[in-house]
């Protein structure tokens, strides 16, 4: 089981990160290197890994989906009994971290979470394709089940009783924002001489950076 992970080692030369060329706002940063994500052909450059935890520090990370951002923060939705659902109904603070390998960046935000509105989430909900939205009726999500046969069995059954029917949103399920109160944008330099700027609010409307040791 011993892995020999210094053959997985490299030096990662794609450039480098100044504060002098870095956007000031970083939201418009983000989408920036969203962008570059999307054009270097990166498979979901969406995907962020979220960490929330207990009150009493227990952490958690799985890996969700980006469905929007705007200067207010970044959306996703999700199961509001699902374990994170549950950590953020008692401690309302989370991680979100998108790595884009290709490019050798990464982006860190840390803040707060609360719900959309329920207009929000019902809107989301009826963008989605009608098996993604039963699929939310099916699964509880984070609860223990007996099988896969479980649920394939009751989404035969949600198709059945609404075939004609459009569903509706399920009161568990529904979308967060994630509201920032930092960024670290992170570039991979040569000899481990990464690239990293902290980007935290200034008190009067914009932000400050600093850069940070690798």
């Amino acid at each position: 089981m011993v892995k020999d992970f210094q053959k997985l080692r490299e030096e990662y030369m794609v450039g480098h990160l100044l504060k002098e060329n870095a956007n000031p706002d970083p939201f418009a940063m983000f989408d920036e290197w969203l962008q570059n994500a999307i054009d270097a052909g990166i498979h979901e450059p969406n995907a962020m890994a979220f960490a929330t935890a207990t009150p009493d520090g227990w952490p958690s990370t799985r890996t969700l989906l980006l469905k929007g951002f705007d200067v207010r923060g970044f959306e996703f939705y999700t199961n509001y009994e699902s374990q994170k659902g549950r950590e953020l109904a008692v401690n309302p603070h989370a991680s979100a971290l998108f790595w884009w390998g290709r490019l050798r960046r990464q982006v860190r935000i840390e803040g707060t979470v609360a719900k959309l509105t329920p207009e929000e989430s019902d809107a989301y909900y009826h963008s989605r394709p009608k098996e993604a939205r039963l699929g939310a009726w099916v699964s509880h999500q984070s609860s223990v089940i007996a099988s896969r046969a479980v649920l394939e069995e009751r989404f035969v059954e949600l198709q059945a009783e609404y075939a004609d029917l459009d569903p509706e949103r399920p009161p568990y399920w529904g979308g967060y924002r994630l509201t920032p109160v930092l960024f670290e944008f992170w570039q991979g330099g040569l000899h481990r001489l990464h690239d990293r700027l902290q980007y935290t609010p200034d008190g009067s409307g914009g932000w400050t950076i600093v850069r940070l040791a690798p």
